[in-house]
């Protein structure tokens, strides 16, 4: 796979674009399907997909910006856009695994009998939730960051 250009453009401008809109959209189907009954049976398996859509997405994107780097002059906002880069993979991975978690526990936690118990399920869909809201945060907030550094690399000294 070449992962320099696509139509003359540098591919990994055009795959961030889709990391920053995914990973907002999938942090929300985490905290919306841990949060609200009604949104997690309507999201039912989407929420894990976008997680594992964005492990395998994440990767990509940071070898075509790998590709990219030594065709831009290096500049400490550009190390820092590539420093912060390489922190977005365990926040998707994290994504992903809670989105697993919660599928399979708001699916299949009343077939068994040990979890049956209301304060057992109460607690765990509690420890779900929080875990929920904090990764979303978490990776909603790196990549944030991550653009934001990279606009800067990029735009600097250019506009405004």
């Amino acid at each position: 796979m070449n992962l320099d250009t696509f139509a003359g453009l540098p591919l990994h401008v055009l795959l961030v674009h889709a990391v920053v809109v995914g990973v907002p959209l999938a942090s929300l189907a985490v905290m919306l399907h841990a949060l609200w009954p009604a949104a997690r049976r309507r999201l039912g398996i989407v929420t894990p997909l976008a997680g594992l859509l964005l492990v395998a997405l994440v990767p990509v994107t940071v070898q075509a910006g790998q590709k990219l780097e030594p065709r831009v002059p290096a500049t400490q906002l550009l190390n820092q856009h590539i420093a912060l880069g390489d922190t977005l993979l365990p926040w998707v991975i994290g994504l992903f695994a809670i989105g697993v978690l919660e599928w399979v526990w708001f699916r299949f936690r009343d077939r068994v009998p040990a979890l049956s118990a209301p304060p057992v399920r109460l607690a765990i869909t509690v420890v779900v939730a929080v875990v929920a809201v904090a990764v979303a945060v978490g990776s909603t907030v790196d990549v944030v960051l991550i653009g934001d550094a990279g606009a800067r690399a990029v735009w600097h000294g250019v506009a405004g």
